[in-house]
C-alpha cells in the first residue's frame, strides 16, 4: 500500500499590497500566513533620511501618487521573494535563516534590486509568525532571537515640539523631546508624558494664540518660533506647570545633515533667502550645544552634526557626559556603526528597522552597539503605520529608550499603547529602565 505523503509548509502565503502611511504616503504591508493564522506587517518611512540608508524602492512615476507609490515593491514580494521564501519551507521561527536567503537574493549591499521595504515586510511578519509558532509574546520571541535574558521596559522619549523637516515652522532643529526618567514605571511615564503635553499645549496657546497648537507629523507641537533655545524655554515651563521638575529629563533630534550647506550649518534653512553670513561653524554650534546642556536638564542629543563631519561628532562625544545618539551618522549599519565606534564618534545607536532592511540586521546592529558600552535608542519614522511592532522589539531587545513622537496620533500611540499591555502583562515581573536608561542592564 502506498501512503500518500501530505507536505504541510510552514509558511502557506506572502502577499503584499500597498497602504499608507501617517503622511498619506504609500507604503508596503504584507499578510503571511501559516497553521497559526495570519500575520500581518506594514513598513514605516522616513522624511529625513541620510545618505547611507538602505533604499526605500518607489516607482518614481510622476503621474502617480506623486512619484511615491511602491507598486514595484509589493510585487517583488509577491512575484519573487514569497514564492521562494515558501519553496524553501523554511520553519517560521528561524528568522536568520529566512532574513539571510532575502538579503542573498537581493544581491546588494543596500537592497537597491528588491528594496529594503519588501525585504522588510516580509521580516517582520515572519517575526510574528515566529513568535506564534512558539507559543510566546513578540517581544519574548525577540529576545530569545538577540539572546537577551533580562526584560526590561523603556523610558520613552517623547516629541513634544517639531521642527526641522517635520514641521513648517521656521525651527532648524528637528525635535525636542521629554523623557521621564524619575517615573517608576510605564505607566507612570505615560501619564507625566501627557501631563506635560497637555502643559505645554496651554503654554503655546497662551503665548502664540490657538493656530499655534496644530501638530507636525509626529505629534509634536510646532509653534512658529526660530530660536532653538525658545523650544526649550516652552517645555521647562510646561514641566514645572506639570509638577514634574527634576523627574523629567530633556532629548533633542537636531538632525543636522538637514541645514548642512557648503561646510556650514544654516539655522534659517527653511528661508530660500537665508543669510549665508549667520550660517555657523561646527565649532560654534557645539558651543551651542554645551550651553543647552548646561541650561536644561538636557540628556541626550541626536545627529548633532552632518552624517560626514566626523571630527565635529568626536570632538563632542569626548567633551560631553550626556548621550550623543547616531541615527544619519550610523544608519542602523554595522559597517558606518563599527566606523563610529573606531572615531569614538558617538556613544548610542538609533535604531530604525527600515533603514537596514530586516529584524535580523536590526538584532545584529543592537548587540555590535550593546558589545561596544553604546547605548540604542529603538525609533519610529515620521511616515508610520499603526503596526506596533517597535513596542514589542524595544521590550525584547530591552534596550531602555524608545522615541515614536508625541502622546499624540494614533501611529504613535500604538507603540506606546503596545508598551502599556506588555507592562500589564508581566505584571509584579515589571522593570522600568528609568534613570537607567542608557545601559539598563549595568
Amino acid at each position: 500500500m502506498i501512503r500518500s505523503i501530505v507536505h504541510k509548509m510552514p509558511i502557506k502565503t506572502i502577499k503584499a499590497r500597498q497602504i499608507f502611511d501617517s503622511r498619506g504616503n504609500p507604503t508596503v504591508e504584507v499578510d503571511l500566513t501559516t497553521d497559526n493564522g495570519l500575520f500581518r506587517a506594514a513598513v514605516p518611512s522616513g522624511a529625513s533620511t541620510g545618505i547611507y540608508e538602505a533604499l526605500e524602492l518607489r516607482d518614481n512615476d510622476k503621474t502617480q501618487y506623486m512619484g511615491k507609490s511602491v507598486f514595484t515593491a509589493v510585487n517583488n514580494i509577491n512575484s519573487e521573494i514569497g514564492p521562494k521564501v515558501i519553496a524553501k519551507n523554511f520553519d517560521e521561527t528561524n528568522q536568520k535563516e529566512i532574513d539571510d536567503f532575502m538579503i542573498q537574493l537581493d544581491g546588494d549591499a543596500n537592497k537597491k534590486r528588491l528594496g529594503a521595504n519588501a525585504i522588510l515586510g516580509v521580516s517582520l511578519a515572519v517575526c510574528k509568525a515566529g513568535a506564534a509558532k512558539k507559543g510566546v509574546p513578540l517581544y519574548q520571541h525577540i529576545a530569545d532571537l538577540s539572546g537577551n535574558k533580562k526584560i526590561i521596559l523603556p523610558v520613552p522619549a517623547f516629541n513634544v515640539i517639531n521642527g526641522g523637516s517635520h514641521a513648517g515652522n521656521k525651527l532648524a532643529m528637528q525635535e525636542f523631546m521629554i523623557l521621564p526618567t524619575g517615573a517608576s514605571s510605564f505607566t507612570e511615564a505615560m501619564k507625566m508624558g501627557t501631563e506635560v503635553y497637555h502643559n505645554l499645549k496651554n503654554v503655546i496657546k497662551k503665548d502664540f494664540g490657538l493656530d499655534a497648537t496644530a501638530v507636525g507629523d509626529e505629534g509634536g507641537f510646532a509653534p512658529n518660533i526660530l530660536n532653538n533655545k525658545d523650544a526649550l524655554v516652552l517645555i521647562r515651563k510646561a514641566i514645572d506647570l506639570a509638577g514634574y521638575a527634576g523627574k523629567i529629563e530633556i532629548g533633542m533630534d537636531v538632525a543636522a545633515s538637514e541645514f548642512f550647506k557648503d561646510g556650514k550649518y544654516d539655522l534659517d534653512f527653511k528661508n530660500p533667502n537665508s543669510d549665508k553670513s549667520k550660517w555657523i561653524s561646527s565649532d560654534e554650534l557645539g558651543n551651542l550645544y554645551q550651553e543647552f546642556i548646561k541650561e536644561n536638564p538636557m540628556v541626550s542629543i541626536e545627529d548633532p552634526f552632518d552624517q560626514d563631519d566626523w571630527d565635529a561628532w568626536t570632538k563632542l562625544t569626548a567633551n560631553t557626559q550626556i548621550q550623543i545618539v547616531g541615527d544619519d551618522l550610523t544608519v542602523t549599519n554595522p559597517k558606518r556603526i563599527q566606523t563610529a565606534v573606531e572615531k569614538k564618534a558617538c556613544n548610542c545607536l538609533l535604531l530604525k528597522v527600515n533603514q537596514i532592511g530586516s529584524v535580523t540586521e536590526s538584532i545584529a546592529a543592537h548587540n555590535l552597539a550593546k558589545a561596544n558600552g553604546w547605548g540604542t535608542m529603538v525609533s519610529h519614522r515620521s511616515g508610520e503605520t499603526e503596526d506596533s511592532f517597535i513596542g514589542d522589539l524595544v521590550v525584547g531587545l530591552s534596550t531602555g529608550q524608545i522615541k515614536t513622537g508625541a502622546p499624540c496620533r494614533s501611529e504613535r500611540l500604538a507603540k506606546y499603547n503596545q508598551i502599556l499591555r506588555i507592562e500589564e502583562e508581566l505584571g509584579a515581573n515589571a522593570v522600568y529602565a528609568g534613570k537607567k536608561f542608557r545601559n539598563p542592564h549595568n
